[in-house]
């Protein structure tokens, strides 16, 4: 009997662990926004320069809190190019209400998620975005899921990014732990992290280890991760995201 309370508290305890990010944020009130997803705002944040003042090509990554309790959990993530000289911004990312869930179109690279400001992970330029661009689109062409959508654990809008920054080589951004799917890799069980230097291992997505040089260390446990990295003198919970002093992931000088 005394065995079975023992592993019922580690049991309740783990799952305390997990939840205690979102329930944080749930309950602090500090996400809320427009109570519809049709009044929410869309606009730019203004993070990216416009095209008439930037004529360098531009590759940048984006993550947004999810639309509603979603986003105690998670974040949504996106890929914005510019070619050089272009007028325009592309952006490529997936969402669940269409039975093509991949999207690529012009559009506003840093645009509100439904009241939820971006966060810019990567800001890449120049010569070398320009290199990465054309096969940021094939990537995009390749995603092995343009009709599946799973918010939990995948494949989702994160499992698309984390799909097409594997692809591309030179295009080496680490997600955030809360990006939930990143960590989905189909029938695949290893599979190189998205920061590019390091491996991971997924069942699922629901349960699964990552160590790379940008992410840092990584346990997830049914989507949930939490984790430490050094080098960004960072520690990682889930829902809350990554609190650290450093980030390693490509940004311009100018960036904002």
């Amino acid at each position: 009997m005394k065995r079975f309370f023992r592993y019922t508290g580690w049991f309740f305890g783990a799952v305390l662990l997990l939840l205690a990010g979102p329930i944080l944020l749930a309950t602090s009130g500090s996400l809320q926004g427009a109570e519809s997803w049709q009044t929410a705002t869309r606009e730019s944040a203004r993070i990216a320069p416009l095209p008439e003042q930037a004529e360098e090509a531009i590759v940048q990554v984006y993550g947004a809190r999810a639309w509603s309790w979603r986003g105690y959990f998670a974040v949504h993530t996106w890929i914005a190019t510019k070619e050089k000289g272009a007028s325009h911004y592309r952006v490529h990312e997936v969402t669940g209400w269409r039975s093509y869930v991949v999207n690529s179109r012009p559009g506003e690279p840093d645009r509100h998620w439904y009241g939820a400001k971006p966060n810019l992970y990567a800001d890449i330029r120049g010569e070398e975005a320009e290199k990465l661009i054309p096969d940021i689109y094939q990537a995009v062409a390749s995603y092995p899921y343009p009709t599946e959508y799973e918010a939990w654990p995948g494949p989702n809008s994160n499992t698309f990014v984390a799909w097409v920054i594997r692809e591309v080589e030179g295009l080496d951004v680490a997600l955030p732990n809360h990006a939930i799917g990143k960590d989905y890799l189909g029938d695949r069980i290893i599979a190189e992290v998205p920061g590019g230097a390091g491996y991971q291992v997924s069942l699922g997505g629901y349960f699964g280890v990552l160590a790379g040089v940008r992410e840092g260390l990584e346990l997830n446990l049914l989507g949930l991760s939490f984790g430490i990295n050094p080098l960004a003198l960072g520690i990682k919970l889930p829902g809350i995201g990554e609190l650290a002093l450093r980030n390693h992931n490509p940004i311009a000088e100018n960036s904002p």
